[in-house]
């Protein structure tokens, strides 16, 4: 009866007409909420550990050196979600619905098949890439076992995530928000529930985490199953259109690939860290998961940016698309100058849920939080207007563009700079300043490279429009 009442609720929007900012907010806002949950249901891993786990400090440290070497994996094939966003945005906007119904079916099916592969890879390869990261001795045994029962969980991650690409696309960022809600407190209630009543710390985390993960993908799945219109899903004839899966792979490996090269220098810069001691691991981890908020905040007008770009670009309405740049970039600095502040004002409270205690001339765990929010978090607004401009661009369907800017403007200086840089004055002030610097540089070359493609699609419609 609930999830028929939210498949009721659940109203296609149309981004193409009406007025944007008020859409974009609708839009953005509940993304936002989703992202903040699922953020909640990542952070509650190492909040339980790091307060409540025998050994807190490295278990804590055992969790946060897999994120990077786990996104690094998985960036491919979660990019290959925004490919199927992208299409079904164009194809809206375009008013093609047959090939909505098909680019549905050919996305679930990829992201079944896809599942199972990277599950079967990261548990098997676990050991030797978290050794090449260089985690240390004491930490290494309880990361190889959070990351291997975490992969076990891809399945279920591809699903959520291709499923709510064909959600947003939709316009429908409502149910996301829902499924994450429940799913989210069921993680954290087995979180507790296996660390304080079972002492299973990283092994409890990791297996509450992925059965929160199965609960999302079912219920976004059996939404999907309920609607009406084009964007139903006939789970039991499942089937890959070529042509559907060319576009998607079209738009979406580039950026998987801007994902992945994303994480190789956040793998390298992990690596990094790595090599200060289990202390400084902590540290990072707890304010790399408080920033974490912050990101979900600039990447949910990415997603704005991304579907009302699609839509609008289908339906060649090209001046509507300046104002969707001037729009997103705008609330994107509001809302990262005013999170990114908090959070820091709020630092050593937020550091403390994690563990860290102390203050930052008695605790280098808490010196070493409280030093990433300063240079990480409060500059974070950079990082979304960087965001939103990739969105535009992929929106254009110009991913192949992004991904290229991104890494020579990011990815590679970062890559650079660690190896000079950093290598000359190993600090951690001067490993953090290449985020920044990256992201400044990052940003005016993709809005060159947006300024540039949307004259030319306006050029190309007009005189279309004359030739006929």
């Amino acid at each position: 009866m609930l999830l028929r009442g939210f498949v009721m609720a659940g109203t296609r929007m149309n981004m193409t007409e009406g007025p944007l900012l008020k859409k974009l907010l609708i839009y953005a806002l509940p993304v936002l909420a989703t992202g903040v949950l699922q953020f909640l249901y990542n952070s509650a891993d190492t909040i339980v550990v790091g307060r409540f786990a025998e050994d807190g400090e490295t278990a804590l440290a055992a969790v946060g050196s897999t994120g990077s070497l786990t996104a690094l994996i998985t960036g491919l094939f979660i990019g290959l979600a925004v490919g199927a966003n992208v299409s079904i945005s164009h194809a809206f906007g375009a008013g093609r619905e047959d090939s909505v119904k098909d680019i549905v079916h050919t996305s679930v099916s990829l992201s079944f098949l896809l599942g199972i592969v990277i599950s079967v890879f990261g548990f098997v390869t676990a050991p030797s890439l978290l050794g090449l990261m260089g985690v240390p001795e004491t930490v290494i045994g309880k990361s190889v076992l959070y990351m291997r029962i975490i992969f076990l969980g891809m399945p279920a991650q591809m699903a959520y995530n291709y499923g709510a690409a064909v959600l947003n696309a939709r316009g429908d960022t409502k149910h996301p928000f829902y499924f994450l809600l429940f799913s989210g407190a069921v993680n954290v209630c087995l979180n507790l529930f296996f660390v304080m009543v079972c002492n299973m710390d990283v092994a409890g985390v990791a297996l509450a985490t992925i059965a929160s993960q199965y609960l999302s993908a079912f219920l976004i799945l059996r939404l999907l199953t309920k609607f009406d219109d084009c964007c139903k899903l006939d789970i039991k004839h499942l089937y890959i259109r070529r042509d559907k899966l060319l576009k998607i792979i079209k738009i979406g490996v580039p950026a998987g690939i801007q994902g992945c090269l994303f994480s190789v220098s956040n793998v390298l810069i992990q690596s990094s860290i790595n090599s200060f001691g289990a202390p400084t691991m902590a540290g990072n981890t707890a304010a790399a998961n408080i920033d974490g908020i912050i990101y979900i905040a600039m990447n949910s007008f990415y997603h704005a940016a991304l579907a009302f770009t699609g839509q609008n670009a289908g339906a060649l309405k090209y001046d509507r698309i300046k104002k969707i740049c001037g729009m997103c970039t705008a609330m994107v600095v509001v809302f990262g100058v005013i999170i990114g502040g908090v959070c820091y004002l709020l630092g050593p409270q937020l550091l403390s849920l994690f563990g860290i205690e102390g203050s930052v001339e008695t605790s280098e765990s808490m010196r070493v939080g409280m030093l990433r929010l300063t240079m990480l978090g409060l500059p974070y607004f950079l990082c979304g207007m960087m965001e939103v401009m990739s969105g535009m661009l992929r929106g254009l369907g110009a991913s192949f563009v992004s991904a290229t800017v991104s890494l020579l403007g990011s990815c590679a200086l970062r890559v650079v700079w660690i190896y000079t840089v950093f290598e000359q004055y190993r600090q951690l002030e001067v490993l953090y300043f290449s985020y920044s610097a990256t992201w400044i540089i990052t940003t005016l070359a993709h809005f060159t490279c947006f300024v540039i493609i949307l004259s030319r699609r306006i050029k190309a419609a007009k005189k279309a429009e004359v030739d006929i």
